[in-house]
Formats: C-alpha cells, structure tokens, sequence
C-alpha cells in the first residue's frame, strides 16, 4: 500500500461492472477488508467484460499487475470498473479500477486498487478457442 495521502476523487463516468459492500466477515485481524476478498471480486468485475467481448466462457490465466493503494474498510461502498484493453487470438486483457466510496455523512471517494487480468475465451470442452471479432 502506498504512504501517500488519501487524495479524494470522483468516480468514473461510466457503469460500474460491480458494487459491493464489504462485510465483518471479509475483515483481517486489523480490521482491514482482506487482499483476497479484493482479488476475488476484481476478478470477477474483469470476467464480466471478458466474457461479454469473448461471446463464450472464459477462465483467468494471469493477473499481469495488482496494486493495492488505500485499504478497504467494512461500509465502504465498493465500485469496480472493468475495461477490455486489448484482444488477442484466444486471450482477453481487462483493466480494472477499484474505487471506495466512505462516510456517507461527509462522503468521500478514493481509489484503493487496479488491476490488469488476462483471460482465454474457452469452447465447450474447456479448450482454447479464437475470440471472435467484434
């Protein structure tokens, strides 16, 4: 995590591919919201534009970059936004940024991940298949 100042933001202009508020249950004994319960959802917000551009199932093969910036507390309000980058042969690069909306009393917004993933468009055997053109 960086040692920066929590510098506010505004949240994208666009759709967020998932919006979650994490739970006690996903806490680590500091209180903290936990790396993997982060990893997992990122991987699940960079699926969905994966699998809508492959037209098929796709199956992660590589987190190519993960940076965690702030960290993520119990009530925040959790946005991932989930961008294709780039489409090769069989394999689909997806961009995501977390964003962390907190105290809705003097609501602030940060941004405490990105992510870039790299997924395969699968056929129906679980085989490498071509991602077809757009």
């Amino acid at each position: 995590m960086s040692d920066d100042a929590v510098e506010p933001v505004k949240l994208p202009d666009k759709q967020p591919a998932l919006r979650v508020m994490p739970m006690p249950a996903d806490v680590n004994p500091a209180g903290d919201v936990f790396g993997g319960w982060i990893m997992a959802m990122v991987d699940i917000a960079g699926a969905i534009p994966a699998h809508r551009r492959a037209r098929c199932r796709t199956a992660t093969v590589a987190v190519n970059s993960f940076v965690f910036k702030q960290p993520v507390s119990v009530g925040d309000l959790v946005s991932f936004y989930a961008e294709v980058v780039s489409v090769g042969r069989t394999s689909i690069t997806v961009d995501v940024e977390v964003y962390a909306e907190r105290d809705p009393e003097n609501p602030v917004v940060v941004k405490v991940t990105e992510a870039t993933l790299t997924y395969v468009a699968l056929d129906d055997k679980g085989r490498k298949r071509p991602v077809p053109p757009a």
